[in-house]
């Protein structure tokens, strides 16, 4: 009883990405708007990005790459507590992404709900959900970056169509009295930048003067909007100082950190970041090149090839460092303790097919409901109304 007590510590024991099949270059790109390779890659360390399919969505990358991170866990759905989902673009308001998520995984003790803080979202999810292990109200959570960012990007528009690109990681947070894991955070914002980068809601209000297509300033309406000298300035002071801010909390010094995996946005940025901090580039985990940024999605899919690549041993200190819209900016330094294990195509396919019989599950709850409403009748508040003006209507006895 008292180790479970003690579980507060909050360990990264599973990772996933799930990358889109379609891939859009830079030349692909100068086909649609005034551009060149030689621009893109210059300005921005970015050649490729993926894309998603017709059939792809959101909610289905995240499932993708959370199914992923579970396999390496060795956890199954019904053990997980909560799931998150940071993401700027989900399918609905409500229901949330990670509620869809939860479905298709078949986790039936798992609440969900989605986090919205642009490109700094995984971490901040990643520190509410080792906040609530640390507290001892669950023990295990599936925390999700997912974007379809290429849906909400003015194809026109050379500032932005450039950067962005479509993915998925997850990780799974477990308890442990082991000390180790998520060691210290530090979230921040600044709403008076809340201009400078923005994607207006679909039901946005009033209706701008251009028309519904375009806002006030003829940039197109329900597409990411930005200005890009301004982001790059706040970006490069704000990552400095984040960074020395969380090693503090960890009691920790740059010497200390074996890497660091940041928001994959602009090369410049990280390079000038690292720069100042007087640390080598090879510090710095980089896959702009052919990921470009999936805002929330970047720092795990990061992460998740950091790991493929060897570029973390036990023991290891690893800083997560964001920045994005809002303005908001984010960093976590995590101890790594887990050797990467080896997943068999047969414990993936096995993985799979249970959530296969998940989704059929999902789709019998939702017959279920139906047939109960059509032979009970349904007890709304219409309903009830409708009944009440009949009863006006009859006569007196």
């Amino acid at each position: 009883m008292d180790a479970e007590l003690n579980m507060k510590y909050a360990h990264i024991v599973g990772w996933g990405s799930f990358w889109p099949d379609k891939i859009l270059t830079n030349d692909d790109i100068a086909n649609i708007v005034d551009t060149s390779d030689d621009w893109i890659f210059a300005r921005t360390g970015i050649r490729e990005r993926r894309i998603a399919g017709e059939g792809e969505t959101t909610a289905t990358l995240a499932f993708e790459a959370a199914a992923r991170a579970l396999v390496v866990a060795g956890l199954h759905p019904s053990q997980l507590d909560m799931i998150i989902v940071a993401t700027s673009t989900p399918e609905y308001i409500f229901p949330s992404t990670a509620s869809r998520v939860q479905d298709y995984l078949g986790a039936a003790r798992a609440g969900a709900f989605d986090l919205s803080a642009a490109c700094s979202g995984f971490v901040y999810a990643l520190n509410m959900a080792a906040q609530a292990i640390a507290t001892g109200s669950i023990r295990n959570a599936v925390v999700i970056g997912s974007e379809t960012m290429s849906r909400v990007l003015d194809w026109e528009d050379r500032g932005t169509c450039i950067l962005f690109g479509d993915g998925a990681g997850a990780v799974v947070l477990r308890g442990s009295s082991i000390p180790g894991g998520v060691m210290a955070s530090e979230l921040r914002s600044d709403g008076s930048g809340g201009d400078l980068l923005r994607l207006p809601a679909v039901y946005h209000n009033p209706v701008p003067a251009l028309g519904p297509e375009y806002l006030g300033n003829g940039h197109k309406h329900n597409t990411i909007a930005m200005d890009g000298r301004q982001v790059f300035r706040f970006a490069t002071r704000v990552l400095y100082q984040s960074i020395l801010n969380v090693l503090k909390k960890a009691d920790l010094n740059i010497d200390d950190v074996a890497l660091f995996v940041p928001h994959q946005a602009n090369v410049r940025i990280i390079q000038h970041v690292a720069k100042k901090l007087k640390v080598p580039m090879e510090k710095f985990y980089l896959n702009v090149e052919r990921a470009g940024n999936t805002s929330a999605a970047s720092i795990p899919m990061a992460l998740c090839d950091a790991i493929e690549d060897g570029r973390l041993r036990p023991d290891d200190n690893v800083v997560f460092i964001g920045f994005g819209g809002g303005l908001t900016w984010a960093a976590s330094v995590v101890k790594w303790d887990v050797t990467p294990p080896e997943v068999t195509r047969l414990d993936r396919e096995w993985k799979r097919t249970r959530y296969i019989v998940a989704r059929g599950r999902s789709k019998v709850r939702r017959w279920g409901r139906r047939m109960e409403a059509y032979l009970t009748g349904s007890p709304t508040p219409d309903a009830r109304l409708r009944d009440a003006e009949k009863e006006k209507k009859l006569p007196p006895s």
